[in-house]
């Protein structure tokens, strides 16, 4: 099981490709107002988030995952189990 701290490291390089804005991805940092991400584009992120840890998130989670910080807690729960 990956630990938090790598699974937020490795968050950043997924979200890197679509850091139009080259901001800082922080625990903080949220995909529609910092990132600006549309949701395509956060479809496309979902999407490369459950291949590389190998879950699915449920699309009910989704609405409530508005941080970098909450999604790498989100992926850490899921791959725990």
């Amino acid at each position: 099981m990956p630990d938090r701290a790598a699974i937020f490291t490795r968050l950043a390089d997924l979200i890197a490709p679509l850091n139009k804005k080259g901001i800082a991805v922080e625990e903080n940092t949220s995909f529609a107002n910092d990132l600006e991400l549309d949701s395509l584009t956060v479809m496309d992120l979902v999407a490369n988030i459950e291949d590389e840890w190998d879950i699915v998130i449920p699309l009910n989670l989704l609405p409530e995952l508005e941080t970098v910080g909450q999604v790498a807690d989100a992926v850490a729960r899921m791959t725990d189990k």
